[in-house]
């Protein structure tokens, strides 16, 4: 099994969701009938449109951790329903400058969907719940966890407002190495695993979460939950000092042994104004077809 060349997948704009237009460190989206504005390093061409008339802009603050604020230049509803492939889901102006999902995941969720037909499937890290629903609805059962009460609260949230309620999904609030080392020593296994971890982030207990330090131990935990009649894996990383090729190798040696494919490439989004792509993070999968 090799890598093969770097692949590049893309966010294509929806109904309830675009790109409207990027540059000079900034992107301008559309959310529904809301439009926003936020920081964006990656976009260091100029815009195409003069002049951004947005509802709301994030507003960094002055430290490298993040922080920030939200200003409304019109007023924008304490959260507003979206919709992907039959999936409804709550968008909100968050403190952490997203809008409580990612919606540059929809070409992974899109390829998780093929292949989550009667499948038993782990989303770690898996926020607020909309690629769980998404593959629920695609005929999968779900382990949903996540570090934070106030996510799996929304998860379970916009199962209710999908309809998807009676879903097979156990939502758990647990730190996420200590969750897979757990299903580990239970000896489970799962056809599915999607992993989106932040570069930093603390557990339920005060766990703490370091991309560099800890993605490797937990990558080989889920590995242990595979086996040679499971489908895929999918990691994706926001971190800007790791490389596609150094994720995608680290799964490479990780699933050789169980045959089939790794992919590993940058993800991207395409902007409505130009159609130029935006790129939002890096990614690595493994799958048996």
């Amino acid at each position: 099994m090799s890598l093969g060349e770097l692949k590049t997948i893309v966010a294509e704009p929806w109904a309830d969701w675009g790109l409207i237009d990027s540059g000079d460190g900034q992107k301008w989206e559309r959310y529904g009938k809301v439009t926003v504005v936020r920081p964006e390093p990656q976009a260091m061409w100029a815009p195409a449109v003069a002049d951004w008339s947005p509802d709301a802009t994030f507003v960094p603050g002055s430290d490298e951790d993040g922080g920030g604020r939200w200003v409304q230049h019109r007023p924008v509803p304490a959260s507003w329903p979206l919709t992907r492939d039959g999936v409804r889901f709550h968008a909100s102006l968050t403190p952490f400058r997203h809008l409580g999902f990612f919606p540059d995941m929809a070409p992974q969720w899109d390829w998780m969907r093929d292949r989550a037909a009667d499948a038993d499937v782990l989303n770690l890290f898996g926020y607020t719940g909309v690629g769980t629903l998404l593959l629920s609805e695609a005929g999968a059962r779900l382990v949903h966890v996540d570090a934070s009460k106030k996510s799996v609260e929304g998860g379970r949230a916009n199962a209710s407002l999908s309809g998807l309620a009676d879903r097979p999904v156990r939502w758990i609030v647990d730190d996420a190495a200590k969750f897979t080392a757990r299903e580990v020593r239970r000896e489970r296994r799962y056809d599915g695993i999607l992993l989106d971890p932040p570069k930093f982030g603390r557990g339920p207990t005060g766990e703490v979460w370091r991309l560099e330090e800890h993605l490797a131990p937990l990558l080989a935990d889920c590995r242990r939950l595979l086996d040679g009649d499971s489908r895929f894996l999918v990691l994706t990383v926001y971190a800007v000092r790791m490389s596609a090729l150094s994720i995608g190798e680290l799964l490479r040696q990780l699933t050789a042994d169980l045959g089939g494919t790794v992919e590993c490439g940058e993800m991207a989004v395409r902007e409505e104004a130009r159609g130029l792509l935006l790129p939002t993070a890096i990614f690595a999968r493994w799958s048996k077809d």
